[in-house]
């Protein structure tokens, strides 16, 4: 039996069924929807409208990342056609995608030049350049074996990612200027200029954006472990068993020597 071809089958079966229907192409909807998304949030930066009021927890930051993601949720538990187009992403691309995070570089230099908080600017950059650098290997294990999608491993990556975007989320806010006894530790510095283009992209676009990809792959994972429990716990198995036969050989050559 040919795994790789069985699993993608059945997670792509229903959305081939949708198009060959001749409903709309869920696809050009989704790509036409999310260039008409980044003109918007750039349209509404260009009028400011992400500034908060001095001294107050940027709110409109706050919704242009959760509006996105709210109506993220309400389209694949509400349309069957775009759930099925979510669950028939190709998780290899998904994943690469992510590599770009390794741009979090950028917050550590605008950190060095004193023009973002390090409360902020260093556990984001961190963060996002520690997902970014490991994407590579991620999409090497899923070209290697499709499982790896059901894996622990694969759905620790994810977490992950979502964990690391939820830390900046909330540094961001805190380091804002917003709260009288965190200002003493970031000084004059707080995140303003993330409510100003071109920054405001990352919090308004790019972070719901790749959180997506994330719950993009999270829904796959889940899915292909309920369609394959066998060959999933069986490539946990062979996982397990290839890494004890390793350490075994190490601590013979090392006995050797």
């Amino acid at each position: 039996m040919n795994i790789k071809n069985e699993t993608m089958g059945s997670i792509t079966g229903n959305l081939a069924s949708e198009l060959s229907n001749g409903r709309p192409n869920v696809r050009s909807v989704v790509f036409v929807a999310l260039a008409v998304w980044f003109g918007l949030v750039f349209f509404l930066a260009s009028q400011g409208a992400f500034v908060g009021s001095v001294g107050s927890p940027p709110l409109p930051i706050f919704f242009g990342v959760a509006i996105p993601l709210a109506l993220f949720f309400a389209l694949y538990f509400g349309l069957k056609s775009f759930r099925d187009f979510i669950l028939g992403a190709d998780l290899r691309f998904v994943a690469a995608i992510e590599a770009w995070r390794w741009g979090g570089l950028g917050f550590l230099s605008l950190y060095a030049n004193g023009i973002l908080p390090g409360l902020f600017a260093l556990p984001a950059g961190l963060g996002d350049m520690a997902i970014g650098f490991s994407a590579p290997w991620i999409v090497l294990s899923l070209v290697r074996n499709p499982l790896f999608a059901a894996s622990r491993r694969f759905f620790i990556w994810n977490i992950l990612g979502i964990i690391d975007f939820v830390v900046a989320v909330s540094t961001a806010t805190l380091s804002s200027g917003a709260f009288p006894g965190i200002n003493g530790l970031i000084g004059n510095v707080t995140t303003s200029p993330m409510t100003r283009l071109p920054l405001v992209l990352i919090p308004a676009f790019m972070v719901p954006f790749f959180t997506m990809l994330h719950l993009t792959a999270l829904f796959q994972a889940r899915q292909l472990a309920h369609a394959h429990p066998g060959s999933v716990r069986r490539n946990a198995e062979g996982l397990k068993k290839k890494a004890t036969e390793f350490a075994k050989s190490g601590s013979e050559i090392y006995a050797k020597t």
